[in-house]
This record gives C-alpha cells, structure tokens and sequence, in this order.
C-alpha cells in the first residue's frame, strides 16, 4: 500500500460506496448464467464457464442444437456488462483510497520543482498576519518568495494569492532544504510564537549557505536569546507598530 494513504476501513466507506456496483456485478453474473443455462439448456456450472470462456459457446452449439445467433448476442451483453461494472468497482476503489490524493501529490510534485528552480528568494516561514504581509509586499516588489507553513487554511491562502509554497514544521531540516534554503537569501521567522520562531534561526543557521535570518519576537526579552540563536535581524512588531503610533501622534496638527 502507498505509503501515508490510509483506507477508512474503520468506519468503512470505502466497502459502503463499492456495495452498488458490486451488486451490480454480481446480478450481471447471476443473470448471466441463469441466461446460458436457459438458451443451451446447459447445467448451471457449464454456464458459468462460458462467462470466462465465450469459445465454448461455439463448441457447445457446433454439437447441439439451439439458438446460437440468440446466446452469443446475449453473451456479448453479458460481457460487456462485466467489463463496465468491473472498471465501475475499480473506479470507486481507486477514488476512495487515494481520496484526491494523487492529483495532490502531482500539485505538491509541481510545486516542489518550481522551487528548486527558484534561488536568491526570501523564505516567509508562517502565513499568519505579519508573515502574509511581508510575503505580499515582497511579492509587489519583484522579489521572489517561498512560504513554509503548516496550517491547512494558511497554506491554501498561501497558495491561492500565488506564493511557491511548501507545506510542513519549519523547524524541521528537510522542510527547509524542500524550501530552498541553500540557495535563499533570507529567511524571516514570522510565526506567532517567539519561542518556534528561535528554533527556526537555530534550525536555518545550519545550512550549507545560510541566508540572513530575521525572527519575529513577541517580547524584548526574546531579543537576546533571538540573537543567540542566530538571528541577523530581530522584529517586534508590536513595538514597531506604537513607535509608528508615536510618530503619527507627533505629527502637527494641520
């Protein structure tokens, strides 16, 4: 089994939506043998095995006779119902196991070898607020960007306002590796916990060719320990965001 694709056969409705056209196959094998049992007055075990072998019909009426034109158009029927309630299974099947996996797995696939086209990008890691603003105006501006995020609602917004987008914890090597960032110039840390945040300059500060990191913190005391850990540039917004309040207070009145 693919790996990472789990049937729901817990609460089973992958056996609930393929009961019809299993039913629908079995009637067609039933109908089917009642059928040549009853047109070559053959035995019902005979009947059967002209389902898997048609050529027996033809031995069967070159020694017999009947209505052989009547049994080979009804095994045409037969067959063809097998054939299309047979792919109607397989169909129903596929679907619910991979449950639009696959066209997700060949979007990600796409999306990943944009990426590794890409260098000399910013990496955006978190879609929250501050991490969507920051995407967007660089985005304005030209400059390339890849978001790592790991919240479904925020990657999808990631991805419908056309960012290259990897899905995943930003604190883990691979994840940022998937996002390029060996060949990035910058990273900016932009999730609302200050702690994760720390962890990502930690993580990224790693790389074969680090790129110039820049944490957002949601407290001074972080600013340290930011530091510490690597950050080239540290970010409170909030605080940015009431010096900007200051300088508008200040501002004479007109």
């Amino acid at each position: 089994m693919t790996p990472g694709i789990t049937p729901h056969f817990g609460d089973r409705p992958v056996l609930r939506r393929t009961l019809t056209p299993i039913g629908v196959f079995a009637a067609i094998v039933v109908a089917g043998i009642t059928g040549f049992a009853a047109l070559g007055n053959v035995g019902f075990v005979e009947a059967a095995f002209w389902l898997v072998d048609l050529t027996s019909i033809d031995l069967h009426f070159e020694a017999h006779a009947g209505p052989e034109r009547a049994t080979k158009a009804y095994a045409v029927l037969v067959t063809g119902g097998l054939v299309l309630s047979g792919l109607w299974i397989g169909e129903t099947v596929v679907t619910e196991l991979f449950g639009g996996r696959i066209p997700a797995e060949v979007s990600r696939a796409t999306m990943q070898r944009r990426i590794e086209n890409t260098d000399r990008h910013v990496i955006v890691c978190g879609y929250g607020m501050f991490g969507r603003t920051i995407a967007n105006r660089l985005a304005e501006a030209g400059q390339a960007v890849v978001v790592i995020e790991i919240d479904a609602d925020n990657a999808d917004r990631a991805r419908e306002d056309g960012h290259l987008l990897v899905k995943g914890d930003a604190r883990q090597e691979q994840v940022l590796r998937a996002a390029g960032v060996d060949r990035s110039t910058k990273l900016v840390a932009a999730i609302d916990d200050s702690n994760v945040n720390i962890q990502i300059a930690i993580v990224s500060g790693t790389a074969t060719s680090a790129p110039d990191i820049l944490v957002r913190v949601g407290d001074e005391m972080y600013e340290s320990v930011a530091k510490e850990a690597g950050a080239d540039e540290v970010v409170i917004p909030e605080v940015v965001s009431g010096e900007q309040v200051i300088g508008l207070l200040e501002r004479p009145a007109d």
